[in-house]
């Protein structure tokens, strides 16, 4: 029997590595002659660089850069063996040398991630993404020109205005004076120039784990879908979302190039039309890190597949992991069962993906309890799927 791990995290309490691990002790206890393979997965958001970084023993680059909030803060980026990803560079962009054979994975949420910001702290005009110009900057340095980024659970709405400063970019008020690097500030933009961008950007294939098609501004945009949860008041939304479209406006008056549109243009506050200004491909971000892993190469021949995440609901079928999971193993005759923390509304969609639905709280317990020994709670659940898998076949 063969039997792929190829789970989510467990937000706030496992990580995609130690749900494998803890799923696989699990199941050897039962299934002691298995082949199992254990493949962390993500989806942009929390979790994606130690995912990647563990499947394909990467290592880690640790960088201080500027926080959200425009403090300095310690984060680290990971390193992993170049391999094939989907949408590979704009036909514009020179070939990539042989000595690239690194790639940099860099997640938002650990360079300006809303949990970086104290909620009576959260104001989505006055944070800044201008830390991952900097993390960037510091890859191109260390020579790598491959770059993975994941786009989830960012604290800012500043359309990538800091982002693309700390590359080079120069953003000037009408009295000629730098404009600082907030969502805030967007309105005051009178002088852009991208010439400054740092020229190794341009050289480099940079593939964004996006799962949103939202555009930069209006009624489905950044501000007006993403800004409250950030912390943005109704009139901040409105002040952000005009912003954005005057800070649009101007860069596409100065590059010709009509971006605001293009679905996912809005994710993480905007940072979406600034990666594709910078020529990035946005791509779905459980399938990007799914090739990345080899997540298809681990499914051959497999029987059955373990996958899950924090909560399982119907939003699981909207690109979330345990989804894609699913879909690769239907393509390879493998049987999907779904191990979750929790199952939440609408979860008899899930029924036409995966053979079995299961949540690893086994009596009534608040979410502090539950997260608190998911590891053990986790271990039980699989252990029983295992023992009714082995009983099924006999």
């Amino acid at each position: 029997m063969k039997i792929v791990i190829a789970s989510d995290s467990f937000k706030g309490s496992l990580t995609a590595w130690e749900v494998g691990t803890v799923t696989e002790r699990a199941l050897r206890s039962v299934f002691p002659d298995a082949t199992i393979e254990v493949v962390p997965m993500a989806d942009g958001g929390e979790g994606t660089v130690d995912a990647m970084v563990q499947a394909a023993s990467g290592t880690w680059n640790e960088v201080t850069i500027t926080g959200p909030l425009g403090t300095p803060v310690v984060t680290r980026y990971g390193v992993i063996p170049s391999r094939p990803v989907p949408q590979m560079p704009v036909a514009e962009k020179p070939a990539l040398d042989a000595a690239d054979a690194m790639t940099a994975i860099v997640e938002v949420a650990s360079i300006a991630g809303l949990p970086m910001v104290p909620r009576h702290l959260r104001n989505p005009e006055q944070t800044t993404s201008y830390g991952l110009g900097q993390v960037i900057r510091h890859a191109l340095d260390a020579g790598y020109r491959r770059f993975i980024v994941g786009l989830g659970g960012s604290a800012t709405n500043d359309g990538g205005i800091g982002l693309l400063q700390a590359l080079g970019a120069v953003f000037l008020d009408a009295d000629e004076r730098p404009v600082p690097p907030v969502g805030g500030a967007l309105p005051d933009i009178s002088t852009v120039r991208l010439d400054t961008i740092d020229s190794r950007v341009w050289e480099s294939d940079i593939q964004v784990a996006c799962d949103v098609d939202n555009p930069l501004c209006g009624e489905q945009g950044a501000s007006a879908v993403f800004g409250p949860q950030k912390g943005a008041t109704p009139e901040q939304v409105r002040r952000l979302d005009a912003g954005l479209l005057h800070f649009a406006t101007r860069i596409e008056a100065a590059t010709g190039k009509r971006l605001h549109l293009v679905p996912g243009a809005g994710a993480a506050g905007g940072l979406g039309f600034a990666f594709l200004l910078l020529g990035a491909s946005l791509v779905p971000g459980a399938k990007l890190v799914g090739d990345v892993v080899g997540l298809e190469e681990k499914m051959r021949g497999a029987d059955f597949v373990f996958t899950g995440e924090g909560q399982s609901d119907f939003q699981t079928l909207f690109g979330k992991v345990p989804f894609y999971v699913a879909q690769v193993a239907a393509r390879h005759g493998a049987k999907a069962i779904l191990l979750s923390g929790g199952l939440g509304a609408g979860i008899e969609a899930l029924y036409d993906h995966f053979v079995s639905l299961h949540a690893i709280v086994s009596r009534p317990m608040a979410l502090d309890e539950a997260m608190a020994n998911a590891a053990s709670l986790l271990a039980v659940a699989a252990e029983n799927i295992a023992r009714l898998l082995r009983a099924s076949r006999t």
